[in-house]
């Protein structure tokens, strides 16, 4: 009996995997034949029994036995708060697909409790992309802060900032940060900081009940950097301190520990809520952001995440 029900296990395993390469991340059944090593028959076969299993729904409703183990191992492992491990895509090098979607799933449970809270959001693209699953509601309850500013060195308004998409789709009462993302100087940040329309917002952040936030990596390709935040020589010059990641801006090194200097006493995000009393999730997955988001847990920058098989596989593997 036990070996019938660990073989109906796997088997639904296999086809939640199957649903998810097919519904989530686009791939053909042959596509799908090949990166599970079946037939072609045997994959349509999967993915059909995901549909009438109940499965799928836009999002694959099963939890994979691999990825709540990883979960839980790094729960356990670095004191989480919370851990969500969705399947990787072993042909795809998109560092949103899947966790976008697991994030929106966990915004959209939050957002649908009638006790008010305050929901703070970072920026990024895995952010953006999360944003954009959220089906409409009307949130009125809820109040949803931006801990960044939204404002591109050029004037416009910042690609990557979501607070008006956000509002727009749950409609919730939104505090976007009106300012630059990274300030001219010192001095202008703290005068724009101390504004009485801007202290409110940063005291409010503060409060945040849940934050989501992406985890930027300072590589040749930093979206610091290749979103026009910062130059050349100031992405150098932090890659030469120590830096690897950032969040909402802020520079960190492995260890966590914040750059001084540079562009981080520019910086006009608010700080991360506490980690104590609320919970902030980062949204991270792939080879270029595993520095950041393992001196991010170690540090206890944030004490909730969502990611994928390989990069949580990556993780307890560092250690």
């Amino acid at each position: 009996m036990n070996t019938r029900q660990d073989g109906g296990t796997n088997r639904l395993d296999d086809a939640a995997r199957a649903g998810w390469l097919y519904y989530v991340a686009g791939n053909t059944q042959d596509q799908i034949a090949a990166t599970l090593g079946i037939s072609r028959q045997t994959a349509q076969r999967l993915v059909s029994l995901a549909v009438s299993e109940g499965l799928i729904k836009v999002r694959v409703d099963h939890p994979i036995a691999n990825c709540l183990d990883l979960a839980a191992r790094l729960k356990s492992r670095f004191a989480l708060d919370l851990v969500e491990v969705v399947p990787s895509d072993p042909s795809s090098s998109s560092t949103t697909i899947g966790i976008a979607e697991a994030a929106a799933a966990e915004i959209e449970r939050r957002l649908r409790s009638p006790i008010p809270l305050v929901m703070g959001i970072g920026t990024g693209r895995t952010l953006k992309a999360a944003i954009e699953q959220l089906p409409p509601m009307e949130c009125p309850q809820h109040k949803v802060v931006s801990l960044t500013g939204n404002i591109s060195p050029d004037g416009s308004a910042a690609f990557y900032n979501v607070i008006f998409t956000m509002a727009d789709r749950v409609k919730a009462r939104s505090f976007p940060m009106p300012l630059p993302v990274i300030a001219s100087s010192p001095q202008e940040r703290e005068m724009l900081l101390n504004q009485p329309m801007i202290q409110p917002t940063l005291a409010l952040a503060a409060e945040a009940d849940v934050t989501f936030i992406g985890i930027g990596d300072l590589g040749p390709k930093a979206p610091l950097y290749e979103d026009g935040f910062i130059s050349e020589s100031e992405l150098k010059a932090l890659q030469k301190a120590g830096g690897v990641a950032e969040i909402v801006g802020w520079v960190f090194d492995r260890e966590g520990r914040i750059i001084e200097g540079i562009t981080n006493d520019r910086v006009s995000s608010a700080a991360l809520p506490s980690r104590e009393k609320s919970l902030v999730i980062a949204l991270a997955m792939g080879e270029r952001k595993l520095p950041g988001i393992m001196a991010a847990v170690n540090r206890r920058l944030v004490n909730g995440l969502i990611t994928d098989e390989r990069t949580a596989a990556a993780l307890l593997a560092s250690i």
